[in-house]
């Protein structure tokens, strides 16, 4: 899976958590790009009420969009591109993800102010952006053997202000892939290890620290925000997977109504949160969690 975050273990320190949002006073709002077939949001909203994410049109092409806090959709694609997916926003509006070209090679893009700008890791097959903060560091993962970034192996990296590039696997790990990087420089992310399981990472002046949802077969983190919050996915012991949030060291466990699978993407400051998730035929919806 990739993406379509402590000096204590947090897969100690969490112990505590709560199943489901009973006691939460929250409300979800489904999305749909019109006349898609798919639908996935991805990173925000920003302080200016935007959203990122992706949809499939009825030719089964993938592009980016945005959704403002009105509710107005703009579809868009990097020159060339076969295939978009905008996976984060940043408050300046900067909106950076992954794109194919005609050779189903994937790159790196930044879109701001209506100018695209390719990014590539430089000797990788693949390149795909997740992340980017304030101060401009960028977040991401390579593609070691597949040019199109559809399966792995996956290596984690990250893009400093001044364009130096750090890639990288967590201890233990034979895949793993980067998420984002919030403005304190705290990254997170997700890796595989030799058993084959999925595990959350965050990484943080160069100390890493383990995330796994108490009692799941498999854990995967999407996103953080500048308070350390993060949210992602997490699978349970009846296969079954559903979004989560990580705050203050508590794990709650939530899906929006009707979903048979979801994953949280993406986390705001204000803490709302924005993922994707799957009905009961199959249907692929983006949804926004507002506390």
């Amino acid at each position: 899976m990739t993406k379509l975050a402590r000096f204590v273990p947090l897969c100690i320190f969490g112990v505590a958590f709560a199943a489901s949002l009973s006691a939460w006073a929250v409300s979800y709002t489904t999305i749909d790009f019109p006349g898609a077939t798919a639908t996935g949001l991805a990173g925000g909203p920003n302080p200016q009420g935007t959203s990122v994410g992706f949809y499939v049109d009825a030719s089964g092409v993938v592009h980016g969009f945005t959704l403002t806090s009105h509710g107005v959709f703009t579809s868009f694609d990097p020159p060339g591109s076969t295939l978009t997916i905008a996976n984060f926003i940043s408050p300046e509006g900067m909106i950076v993800g992954q794109f194919n070209d005609s050779s189903n090679v994937s790159h790196g893009f930044v879109l701001y102010r209506g100018q695209y700008t390719t990014f590539d890791v430089p000797g990788a097959p693949g390149t795909v952006l997740t992340g980017i903060n304030p101060s401009g560091e960028m977040s991401g993962f390579t593609c070691l053997a597949d040019p199109s970034c559809a399966t792995g192996p996956f290596e984690s990296f990250t893009v400093s202000k001044h364009g130096e590039i750090t890639s990288f696997n967590p201890p233990g790990a034979l895949s793993s892939t980067a998420s984002t990087v919030n403005p304190s420089g705290t990254l997170v992310g997700s890796y595989t290890d030799s058993a084959g399981v999925g595990h959350g990472y965050q990484l943080y002046h160069g100390s890493f620290t383990t995330i796994d949802y108490p009692g799941a077969t498999f854990t995967f983190v999407g996103g953080n925000n500048a308070e350390g919050d993060s949210v992602g996915l997490y699978t349970d012991a009846a296969n079954v997977s559903h979004s989560f949030l990580l705050s203050h060291g508590v794990f709650t466990g939530f899906d929006p109504p009707g979903a048979v699978f979801s994953d949280a993407a993406g986390i705001n400051p204000g803490g709302i949160i924005v993922g994707i998730y799957f009905d009961s035929a199959n249907v692929e919806h983006g949804y926004i969690r507002t506390p």
